[in-house]
């Protein structure tokens, strides 16, 4: 690797993902020490703040008081006075810290004696102000990264800049803001180098979606016809007015389907604003077109959830409706919209006929799972029905610039998608993260819609929320109570959940009709249960997360979330818009543990809910509290490799990498052997 660094302490890299001279220039420092103020040694004071001092080494002696511990201690001098420098276990230092040697110390003063936390020899760096602090581990210590980073730097400039020339003028080159990223003179100048490495690696990101877009411009969809008697029929069914931001969305919908150039469309919205009612829209559409509709959700759960919304509806327009999943098999052949699960993509499901594709909670599927939907059926138009899902996944997830293959999947013709998330994203996470859709926002709920009134109290306090529980129990409402999700598996959630309905029929809720709804229930016994509720045969449903989504009975109005500490922001906000779906006010109670119990993110998730209900406003909250790291993880190729951007406050950034990308679709360099290393064999909307 590089000249000094041998097999073992190679290996102990490779732990920390460090195999090749690039991953130590890429490993971001995480904070940089702060400036310590230097000190005459005989201004020195005792105290918990870190100073530094400057002298020469006049004599240096190791003691070993226990077999295990060994103390180096050194004299140091200054123009001012001594002082005994003292370092523990590290008793390979006195040879090091011979008379005469220059040392400059930072530590604190502690009975008499300066204990040292790190230290320069005769010049070096390590204590300088600003050195960086990585990411370490017990086997490689920050010290040690150091010291090997720091040898890396000089081959930084053996690396090509992918950045092309003209590009980024008012930012450093990639060698120099490497260098100012691992050796800063100042906090500015560490920051100026991480945004030069945040703007690369967006532009990367850029580029390779604005080849995404380009290609799909090359793929052939149906095109619609105008909207007709069906859609206009179900607009009059509807017993309510379409809110202006629903309209919107339908708008530029239907604008997509006039194209022959398949549409990729995100619609996302609040919890509760009516995104199902513009997903059906753009079913019917197809089927008035004479072609079929498709919705694919990731559960069993939601997807009969989707089909008992649909069902009514399409019943009253004639429109036949099917269920597909692992469960449950309707015979597709004559219905004009199918709705399942991932078993609408299996071997023997002929989609051949599908011009327009929902795919719900997008996010929650693999890359094949949603691509081979938008292409399985006329894969099977060409090649038959015996066409592998798994093929047809791994050609799927082959990237951007496979168009040939897509084609070849699907017969030269793709249903326009429309992707579906009731998780508001942020504007830059929703620019990065789908940055090749087109985005439809229905930022509102209806206007009769009142907000949803959260309270959070703790264990103790529990006995309240169920007295006002109970209260609207006694007016003719209905309430759901929310197990946490502890357990790994379904089979103990299951069990963990039936304990705690049992608890409740026999303790704050007896009296009352209690019903529960978990993850192992049979189809239809969730079907029936729902169908109980819903005719308020029920008072209260005590459910897993299985209701997170998908879920709408407007009588009831108060939920209590137990443990609501363990429970995501993203995840609580879902939850909380199961109640507050009509036009009677609603309440969300928050049940956790003893504040001091709880960690400083979990505080800040029921703080934030109890100060909001609105989503968006949430969702950069949460991109606050867990950081774009943690909230793209491993759902994205390129993106989870995003070590430099900081999405909160590189909008402009990305904003500017954005433009230019198209620019440079067609680039020829660095650059694009950087994108093909991102990109290849991968897709990054996962």
């Amino acid at each position: 690797m590089l000249p000094g660094v041998g097999p073992a302490v190679t290996k102990r890299l490779a732990k920390l993902g460090l195999g090749t001279i690039s991953d130590l220039l890429e490993h971001r420092p995480h904070r940089y020490e702060s400036a310590a103020e230097e000190v005459r040694i005989a201004d020195l004071l005792a105290g918990e703040q870190e100073v530094a001092i400057s002298g020469e080494v006049v004599r240096t002696t190791v003691r070993r008081p226990r077999r295990r511990l060994a103390i180096v201690q050194s004299r140091i001098a200054d123009e001012s006075g001594q002082i005994t420098a003292v370092w523990f276990n590290q008793a390979w230092l006195a040879e090091k810290l011979t008379p005469g040697t220059h040392v400059r110390l930072r530590g604190h003063l502690r009975r008499n004696e300066f204990n040292v936390r790190s230290y320069d020899l005769n010049g070096a760096s390590a204590t300088a102000d600003f050195a960086p602090v990585y990411p370490a581990t017990e086997d490689v210590t920050v010290k040690k990264l150091r010291e090997v980073i720091g040898r890396a730097l000089h081959q930084a400039r053996d690396f090509p800049d992918p950045v092309p020339a003209g590009v980024a003028d008012d930012l450093p080159l990639r060698a120099d803001a490497l260098t100012a990223l691992h050796v800063p003179r100042t906090p500015d100048d560490a920051e100026l180098g991480r945004r030069r490495l945040a703007f690369e690696e967006l532009l990367v990101l850029q580029v390779g979606l604005a080849r995404r877009r380009r290609d799909r411009e090359r793929e052939e969809a149906p095109a619609l016809s105008e909207p007709g008697e069906l859609t206009g029929r179900y607009r009059e069914l509807l017993p309510f007015t379409l809110t202006m931001h629903q309209e919107r969305a339908i708008e530029e919908i239907d604008a997509d389907l006039a194209r022959p150039t398949p549409m990729e469309r995100l619609l996302q919205g609040e919890v509760g604003s009516g995104k199902t009612v513009v997903a059906l829209y753009a079913l019917l559409r197809a089927v008035e077109s004479g072609r079929k509709g498709a919705l694919m959700a990731p559960t069993e759960t939601l997807a009969e959830q989707h089909f008992l919304t649909l069902e009514e509806p399409c019943r009253k327009l004639g429109v036949e409706v099917a269920l597909l999943t692992r469960s449950v098999k309707d015979d597709p052949a004559s219905a004009q919209i199918l709705v399942g699960t991932h078993a609408l993509i299996q071997e023997g499901v002929d989609l051949t006929e599908v011009a327009v594709a929902v795919v719900d909670e997008q996010h929650r599927f693999g890359v094949g799972q949603r691509r081979a939907l938008a292409g399985a059926g006329s894969q099977r138009g060409v090649n038959g029905p015996q066409a592998e899902p798994a093929a047809l996944s791994n050609a799927a997830a082959s990237g951007g610039s496979g168009v040939e293959q897509r084609r070849a999947i699907t017969g030269g013709c793709t249903p326009h998608v429309l992707h579906m998330t009731a998780t508001p994203i942020p504007r830059t996470l929703a620019l990065t993260v789908y940055g090749d859709l087109q985005v439809s926002e229905i930022a509102k709920p209806p206007a009769n819609r009142k907000p949803v009134t959260t309270a959070w109290v703790t264990q103790e306090r529990s006995g309240e929320a169920y007295r006002r529980l109970r209260k609207h129990l006694d007016a003719g409402r209905q309430a759901y109570v929310v197990c946490p999700l502890i357990e790994e598996s379904e089979t103990s959630v299951a069990r963990a959940a039936e304990r705690e309905a049992e608890r409740l029929r026999e303790g704050e809720l007896k009296g009352y009709r209690v019903g529960l709804m978990h993850g192992r229930l049979r189809p239809a016994e969730r079907r029936e249960l729902m169908a109980q509720f819903k005719a308020r045969e029920l008072d209260v449903l005590v459910a897993t997360t299985v209701i997170e989504v998908g879920v709408d009975v407007p009588n009831a109005t108060i939920m209590i979330v137990q443990e609501a500490d363990r429970f995501g922001l993203a995840q609580l906000h879902q939850l909380r818009g199961r109640v507050g779906r009509g036009a009677e006010q609603s309440y969300c109670l928050l049940v956790s543990r003893a504040k001091e119990e709880l960690t400083d993110s979990a505080l800040a998730r029921l703080e934030a809910l109890v100060a909001s209900t609105d989503g968006f406003e949430l969702a950069e909250k949460d991109l606050e509290i867990r950081g774009e790291g943690q909230l793209l993880g491993s759902r994205q190729a390129g993106l989870s490799d995003l070590r430099f951007t900081r999405l909160r406050s590189d909008r402009k950034l990305l904003e500017r990498a954005r433009e230019v990308a198209d620019t440079l679709v067609d680039y020829d360099g660095p650059l694009n052997d950087e994108v093909d290393r991102v990109f290849a064999g991968q897709d990054v909307q996962a």
